[in-house]
């Protein structure tokens, strides 16, 4: 991929401290293309706090931050905010909670069981969460799908919840397969995207019903989808930087085109780069910078 042509994405926002010595644990992108962040004091984790940074204004929520394990944060509707931690173990007294939602005032309002080997947390603009997972959450660890403990609660590979964490569907395998590790997801108004291992095909889930695509772009770890547009980030080893834009031909995207993402001075992206689609938006959070490519900005075949 180092002959492919280069594409620079511009340069967004920057995501602000909201107090002196707070560092970044998570941050993500909202419903309505917002940068999410929760922030924690150096030396005391318990004092936490959620920024959200759009159209020029921050908002800063305290929080009552009670630790989970490699967390992602997203906005809810009302001000309120979820946080869901990566892992979660089964324990025969009850399985961890995971999931914590906070209202407007910081205060922790619900908790609930998402399951272990969380992936991707994207909520809707009516509150909807999507979750998505990789191979464990899926298989099972940490004590789940043991002879003696709970099948793993993500052992659809994909499921959404509601605003108040119960579980309304899941992924059913059907023509497009199981899904072993679901390695994008983008979620856009009330629709979802989902492209998976083992055999990549991308679904559409819109409502309940899931329409895919066979495809032969593999290892990617985000995707955007703008029209008949269906664009691929990331990849195996060399391949980290990579995009490819497809489109679908029938129940087949075929490529039209390979390039490589670099920042706006045009360095490479660093592995740590965080990378999130929302609807046609590949949004890059680098560090504390926020970087954006659009599917409209691509060149066309």
């Amino acid at each position: 991929m180092t002959s492919a042509p280069a594409l620079r994405a511009r340069q967004h926002a920057r995501l602000v401290a909201p107090r002196p010595g707070d560092v970044l644990l998570c941050s993500s992108i909202g419903p309505s293309g917002e940068v999410i962040a929760l922030w924690a004091a150096e030396e005391a984790t318990s004092d936490a706090c959620v920024t959200v940074q759009a159209r020029g204004t921050t908002t800063t929520t305290p929080i009552a931050w009670r630790p989970v394990a490699f967390p992602s944060v997203q906005p809810l509707p009302d001000g309120k905010v979820l946080v869901v931690g990566a892992r979660c173990r089964w324990r025969p007294e009850g399985p961890e909670r995971n999931a914590i939602v906070y209202d407007a005032r910081g205060s922790a309002v619900l908790e609930q069981t998402l399951g272990d080997g969380i992936s991707h947390v994207l909520t809707t603009p009516r509150g909807e969460v999507w979750v998505g997972y990789f191979d464990e959450g899926v298989y099972g660890n940490y004590g789940w799908g043991n002879r003696d403990s709970a099948p793993p609660v993500g052992r659809h590979g994909l499921s959404r919840w509601s605003s108040d964490l119960d579980l309304r569907w899941q992924y059913p395998a059907g023509e497009w397969g199981a899904i072993s590790s679901c390695y994008a997801l983008n979620v856009h108004d009330d629709t979802a995207w989902a492209y998976y291992y083992t055999d990549f095909p991308v679904v559409r889930v819109d409502g309940d019903t899931v329409t895919g695509w066979h495809n032969d772009v593999s290892g990617a770890s985000a995707l955007a989808v703008d029209g008949s547009t269906v664009a691929f980030f990331g990849g195996y080893g060399p391949d980290q930087d990579k995009l490819i834009t497809t489109v679908p031909l029938e129940n087949r995207l075929l490529v039209t085109g390979e390039h490589r993402v670099v920042q706006p001075d045009g360095r490479p992206l660093p592995g740590s780069a965080r990378v999130v689609g929302r609807g046609g938006e590949l949004n890059f959070l680098v560090e504390d910078r926020w970087l954006r490519l659009s599917v409209q900005d691509l060149p066309r075949p």
